[in-house]
């Protein structure tokens, strides 16, 4: 496969009820972040990034490649080193309804276990950016947000809304004519949900 380009919003693959149930285990899910993330790397080298032992890494990087979402990177290593890239930029959930709905109890959990990993890995980062921001230069620490908003909506314009922000957040993707020194990875989390009033 070739390497996943980032400019490429169809090198997001859509997730079928057996590509999550492959899928929704914590360090699968830290192993396939961190590709992502930062690109290819042995199952020792990620060991050692995520604090778990190289039999682990390499096991779930196997299931990982047994479901589509990994796989060799033969431009890398030697015959005694493996190393793996992702496949694609991202994944997403088509029909949220067809999980929540779906017959199958292990599919049904599966989910769960994805959406709460999923929201575990954004809390996590944010708080690695509470702890370290003091280590960024001063244009940095002013630069971020960590706002909350509530408003009215209808289900309609929340998708509306959703489609929106993603379309400005895909609109950024390439507008760095060139690398520059001041550039870096910018997380951008969103979360809408409605809330019941008390």
């Amino acid at each position: 496969m070739p390497d996943t380009d980032p400019a490429n919003p169809a090198d997001v693959t859509p997730l079928d009820p057996r590509t999550l149930r492959g899928l929704a285990h914590p360090l699968r899910m830290r192993l396939l972040a961190a590709l992502r993330e930062d690109g290819p790397a042995t199952a020792s080298g990620l060991a050692a990034r995520l604090g778990e032992s190289s039999g682990a890494t390499s096991y779930h990087l196997r299931q990982l490649a047994a479901y589509g979402f990994v796989t060799d990177d033969p431009q890398r290593g030697t015959g005694r080193e493996r190393w793996w890239k992702s496949v694609h930029r991202g994944s997403r959930v088509d029909s949220m309804e067809e999980f929540l709905r779906h017959p199958d109890p292990e599919v049904r959990g599966a989910l769960t276990a994805f959406l709460y990993e999923h929201a575990a890995a954004h809390a996590e980062q944010v708080a690695t950016w509470l702890g370290t921001m003091h280590e960024w230069p001063q244009e940095w620490q002013s630069a971020w947000d960590m706002s909350d908003f509530t408003i009215r909506l209808t289900p309609d314009l929340a998708r509306e809304l959703d489609r929106q922000v993603h379309d400005l957040i895909e609109s950024y993707r390439d507008r760095l004519p060139e690398p520059t020194d001041s550039a870096a990875r910018v997380r951008i989390h969103l979360h809408a949900f409605p809330r019941r009033a008390d």
